[in-house]
């Protein structure tokens, strides 16, 4: 099989995947996405390539706008709040890992959601449903 139709059966599997995903996996899958592109940059940054390394900052830059914007009630909930913080502070973080070239920075990047992201898969199956309105 060759790189094209690879890319191809990828992006098949993954609409899949977000197409049949709770709103709990629909983050989790964000998560991933966006470990994947700070691995990818520092592929990329060891290699010397600048061009993939600025390429996949980008990506986890953008799954960070989607990550913030599916934020609730940041007037009113703590926890919102400090994920907007984050959030907002990630994409500095990434600009300058890139500026510098700083593997440790995008190792920093990583770690920030690596432990909000294990906070998030312990969450039970059974909230994984459920709205916010539904919580109350």
């Amino acid at each position: 099989m060759n790189n094209k139709a690879i890319a191809q059966y990828q992006n098949v599997d993954v609409s899949s995947a977000v197409m049949s995903a709770s709103p709990h996996k629909l983050i989790s899958l964000l998560f991933e996405g966006y470990l994947k592109r700070i691995m990818e940059a520092k592929g990329a940054m060891s290699r010397g390539d600048k061009t993939l390394t600025t390429a996949s900052i980008q990506k986890a830059i953008h799954i960070i706008s989607e990550l913030k914007c599916s934020l609730r009630d940041k007037d009113s909930n703590e926890l919102s709040q400090r994920l907007d913080s984050l959030y907002d502070y990630l994409p500095r973080l990434l600009l300058t890992a890139n500026r510098e070239q700083s593997q440790d920075k995008l190792d920093e990047a990583a770690q920030l959601i690596i432990t909000i992201k294990e906070s998030w898969d312990k969450i039970p199956e059974e909230y994984h449903h459920l709205s916010q309105q539904e919580r109350r």
